[in-house]
């Protein structure tokens, strides 16, 4: 995997460096004291696999940087301070490490990295379709078949009206391999297919499945935006 550090301890940079160093599956492309240094040069390497990040930095901070990076790549946060961990899981980051890092930790953290990167390539899409890992082949699923998907700790679970498919995946990584116009992510644990809701009542999503009505939250955080794309379509 091709990587890059982006921290502003120098110490700490040149302790990730050896670490990059001695790992074989890794490819060290750049090392940045700061964000801002590397969001400008973000733009020109495009085969990023995996970022080394620290949060409190000058000027930008790392959740900053993510913020303003379009489809970043895969992220392991190493950071002097435990308090950010649960934001940082809210951008889908493989790893938290604490400095000092060790290399066993450090280690620990890019078999993590590896193996969703692997599995991120069991997964293709094309314009109208989903192909997923299942046991040793390959399962098509047209976009028109999903009605909803649902986070199950490290894994999903991907509904159709004949079947559900769980897969190890996070929701952040699935997101975004599907379609904005017809996906929407309406709670942390649940996206859907717009064209399959039947009804909204106040903050539940109701869709009609063979076994009944399946009820799906309707997140605060998600629930302006929703209501202003789904006005949006009918406009």
């Amino acid at each position: 995997m091709n990587c890059i550090i982006i921290d502003d301890d120098r110490l700490s940079r040149k302790v990730i460096e050896e670490y990059v160093s001695k790992t074989e599956a890794l490819n060290l492309l750049a090392s940045y004291s700061n964000a801002i240094e590397a969001i400008n040069a973000f733009k020109l390497k495009e085969e990023i696999d995996l970022i080394f990040l620290d949060i409190e930095m000058p000027e930008m901070s790392g959740l900053e940087f993510l913020d303003n990076v379009k489809d970043y790549p895969q992220i392991i946060i190493i950071s002097a301070k435990e308090k950010y961990a649960l934001d940082a899981f809210e951008y889908d980051v493989d790893d938290y490490l604490l400095k000092p890092v060790t290399y066993a930790r450090f280690y620990k953290a890019i078999d993590k990295a590896l193996s969703r990167n692997n599995e991120r390539k069991l997964v293709s899409d094309t314009k109208d379709e989903i192909f997923i890992k299942r046991s040793s082949s390959l399962v098509r699923l047209k976009y028109d078949d999903i009605l909803w998907i649902e986070a199950l700790e490290n894994y999903v679970i991907i509904s159709t009206y004949s079947e559900k498919y769980t897969i190890h995946f996070t929701m952040k990584s699935i997101e975004k391999k599907l379609p904005t116009s017809k996906f929407k992510r309406v709670h942390r644990s649940y996206i859907v297919n717009v064209n399959r809701i039947n009804v909204i009542e106040d903050n539940t999503i109701i869709m009609n499945v063979d076994e009944g009505k399946k009820v799906i939250p309707i997140g605060k955080s998600y629930k302006d935006k929703l209501m202003d794309e789904l006005n949006l379509m009918v406009k």
